[in-house]
């Protein structure tokens, strides 16, 4: 039992105040327990007790350059102080230039683009535009997913955290998972099981909303031929593909966006996170020449006061443009290779690794309680319950020698800065081969 009194006293100012005055998110109150962060430099970030970590999951899986991107920190106080906010009816420069600059780096005709704060309401906003766009209304999306937190987002998110929130909006439908490691159902399987859904559901069907690789439910990496072929099934039985490029995007795959690992263009992309590598709210909101021009003489009955937010679209397009001078992607398609083939000699060394997987550097660690059985330590019902699991243990532990280390379920999610070095990943694998010594014991519990 956690000694409460010592708990509080050992807390600092701004711990204390934080606990006591604003919400802890997805979680019971009373377990919540923050640690103040007071600055970073590159891929690591500091305590408020000066405790310095490396950031092995770019916080939530958003950081993607780091925490000392100066060229977007400038762009935001210039543009704070020309003109901080104009409403969406005013025409600004980084929002266009921004506009302009999606349209060159997206796949194939990705063209024109709405500007949100989030990526909940980029998904939001990509349900209602296929919806508006078809004439139908309901949406197939999958098990293993999470698209947001608002009430369209968290319908169609198949995450157990949509629980609490059902019933939800009217339409949203589940499918299954290419998830090789703990699915009844081959990848590929999954993809004929989808099929058939479309042709039960009728001609009612907008779209189907996948991550192309599952970002939070475990880093799942679909075959080279799934995206493709679930592109061709959702337009053969005349529904859309949206990309919900929210995690994946911005380099994290070792390309621009992970729907460019399969080669395939959607009709709808989302994005947030790495657009501004978190140093502002934005989402975007991308879609082809034809749904653009069908809004020409069709009204887009869509927007709220902060689309395209001059400082968030200046952070953008800084952004952007700071992945491009400093090659980044292709920096994390090389350290990515590295970080993979580390991340295999720890699965090999420790018997409660389950299974090691992902594309550049967006990397995933599932652990097991018998690899035989592939029995996993956490549950989707963990995410709902109190108490921490074998899996919040070993973050713990990483967190003791001086890495961060993000996990959601049963897997220990690892997305670092894309300008970590191979030395970076030996130093932040080496914390994570201690850690993992305590998933080893209890594999024996």
């Amino acid at each position: 039992m956690v000694d409460e009194t010592a708990v509080t006293d050992e807390r600092t100012e701004v711990e204390r105040l934080d606990n006591e005055y604003v919400f802890g998110t997805w979680s019971y109150q009373s377990e919540v327990d923050p640690t103040e962060a007071v600055g970073g430099d590159g891929v690591r970030f500091t305590d408020g007790a000066g405790n310095e970590f490396i950031d092995f999951s770019s916080q939530l899986m958003c950081s993607n350059l780091g925490h000392s991107a100066d060229a977007v920190a400038d762009a935001i106080a210039e543009q704070a102080r020309e003109g901080a906010y104009f409403a969406p009816g005013f025409a600004t420069e980084a929002r266009a230039r921004l506009g302009e600059k999606l349209a060159e780096i997206t796949p194939g005709n990705l063209s024109k683009t709405f500007f949100s704060t989030s990526g909940t309401e980029a998904v939001e906003g990509a349900i209602k535009i296929a919806r508006m766009y078809t004439g139908k209304q309901k949406i197939i999306s999958r098990y293993r997913s999470y698209h947001g937190a608002t009430h369209g987002s968290i319908s169609v998110t198949g995450d157990p955290r949509r629980l609490m929130a059902e019933p939800g909006v009217p339409g949203a439908i589940k499918a299954p998972d290419p998830y090789a490691y703990g699915s009844t159902l081959d990848p590929m399987e999954s993809l004929e099981y989808i099929d058939e859904m479309l042709m039960l559901e009728g001609d009612t069907v907008a779209a189907i909303l996948v991550e192309p690789i599952v970002g939070s439910n475990g880093i799942l990496v679909p075959p080279d031929e799934y995206l493709p072929r679930l592109k061709e099934i959702a337009h053969d039985h005349g529904a859309l593909l949206i990309c919900d490029e929210v995690m994946a995007g911005f380099g994290r795959t070792g390309e621009w966006f992970g729907c460019d690992v399969f080669d395939v263009t959607p009709d709808i992309m989302t994005m947030a996170k790495g657009l501004t590598g978190a140093y502002a709210p934005l989402g975007a909101t991308i879609v082809t020449d034809e749904i653009a021009e069908y809004f020409e003489d069709e009204m887009f009955s869509h927007g709220h006061t902060y689309a395209g937010h001059p400082v968030a679209c200046a952070a953008g397009l800084a952004a952007v443009e700071t992945y491009e001078a400093e090659n980044l992607i292709e920096h994390a398609s090389e350290v990515g290779d590295y970080l993979g083939d580390r991340l295999e000699e720890l699965g090999e060394a420790h018997p409660s690794v389950g299974d090691t997987r992902g594309v550049g550097l967006f990397r995933g660690v599932e652990l097991t309680a018998d690899p035989d059985e592939r029995v996993p330590f956490g549950t989707r019902e963990d995410k709902l319950s109190m108490g921490s699991t074998v899996v919040d243990e070993v973050s713990t532990a990483a967190a003791d020698e001086g890495v961060y280390l993000a996990n959601m379920i049963n897997t220990l999610i690892i997305a670092p800065p894309l300008s970590i070095t191979e030395a970076d990943v030996d130093e932040a694998v080496a914390a994570l081969d201690t850690a993992l010594e305590v998933s080893d014991a209890a594999m024996n519990r």
